[in-house]
């Protein structure tokens, strides 16, 4: 080999560490994204590991115990899959609707990396529990109940514990991941009340947290290729537009045209819209909002691992009609509120 080629090599490994360097945005932060096994957590926690960010990647399903049954994804998957990007996964069992598990959990990572930066709430668990075009009264009482258990009381038990440690750390950030960038209704009681809930979590938490240089705000994914939807259409992340081969049209009871999938996008999708608000030097002024994978994507300039940009939201108005979205007006009836003009030092 000559001196020449040998050059060549190492510049080009040098060029690449430094535009691996450079991605690494979040290099020395600590992250939590509760509920990482599967799905959008997953996606979060492997673009957060892309940018080189220390991530607890906490769940039920473990190499020891599978908690969802059909489901082999582990916590120890996705960990592995976080340092493989570039960051540094831990992978930690919790059941986030247990208090005391919760409590463990953020007493480990104050012990072990004294402070938490970015904290991600995806805890869900809810597909199988939701009974899509049923009224209320007719459902099942008791899934719906659980429902509103594992995808809100855990959102609330998890940010109790965990902000104590975001407190004195520089621009914290919490995340509420829900479905829908809007107030409309949803298909069913309980998920609706979820998707909803936690969209105010973020408001209310941001509201309670403005002088602590703490944010607080929802996101949304669009027609995501959890691995559940990409079984269901009989495809895997490799060829996952074949499915869009297959006769048009949605299911009696769900949202499966497989002309909608093909403007699905990845997990890792909205995983970079994490990255790239946890980065934003200026996102408290986004704070107590919903936002999108599909709009981020456009005022931040990432992609998705196809290096494409799909814009769910577009593309349903085409298709669906015209529906309103969470907007400057629609906030305006938010602030101020009353018991803040009567209060205004609460907080």
């Amino acid at each position: 080999m000559s001196n020449a080629t040998v050059f060549q090599r190492r510049w080009m490994d040098m060029t690449a560490a430094r535009s691996r360097a450079a991605k690494q945005v979040l290099r020395g932060k600590v992250a939590l994204v509760a509920g990482a096994t599967r799905g959008a957590g997953r996606g979060i926690a492997i673009a957060l590991g892309e940018a080189g960010a220390t991530v607890y990647c906490t769940g039920r399903s473990s190499r020891r115990r599978l908690a969802t049954p059909g489901r082999p994804e582990t916590i120890e998957e996705t960990a592995e899959l976080v340092t493989a990007a570039g960051g540094f996964g831990i992978p930690v069992r919790v059941d986030h609707t247990e208090p005391a598990d919760v409590r463990k959990l953020v007493a480990r990572i104050k012990r072990q990396h004294k402070g938490l930066d970015i904290l991600v709430n995806d805890v869900w668990g809810g597909d199988k529990l939701t009974e899509w075009g049923k009224t209320f009264w007719t459902v099942n009482l008791e899934n719906g109940l659980r429902m509103l258990k594992q995808a809100i009381h855990s959102h609330i038990i998890t940010a109790h514990y965990a902000v104590p440690l975001m407190l004195g750390r520089r621009r914290g950030i919490i995340f509420e991941i829900t479905d829908g960038d809007a107030f409309y209704y949803r298909g069913n009681l309980f998920y609706d009340l979820v998707k909803i809930s936690v969209i105010r979590l973020a408001f209310a938490m941001s509201r309670e947290l403005r002088k602590k240089d703490i944010t607080a705000v929802a996101l949304t994914p669009g027609f995501l290729r959890s691995e559940a939807v990409l079984e269901h259409f009989g495809v895997s992340e490799a060829n996952w537009r074949d499915a869009g081969k297959k006769k048009n049209g949605n299911s009696a009871n769900q949202n499966d045209a497989p002309g909608d999938f093909m403007v699905s996008e990845s997990p890792r999708y909205i995983g970079r819209a994490v990255v790239a608000l946890a980065a934003d030097r200026q996102v408290s002024k986004k704070s107590g909002r919903v936002f999108s994978s599909w709009a981020l994507a456009r005022e931040y300039g990432f992609t998705d691992i196809d290096g494409t940009q799909p814009h769910w939201g577009n593309y349903a108005r085409r298709k669906y009609g015209k529906y309103k979205i969470c907007d400057e007006r629609f906030y305006s009836y938010w602030v101020p509120g009353l018991v803040e003009l009567i209060f205004p030092d609460w907080f």
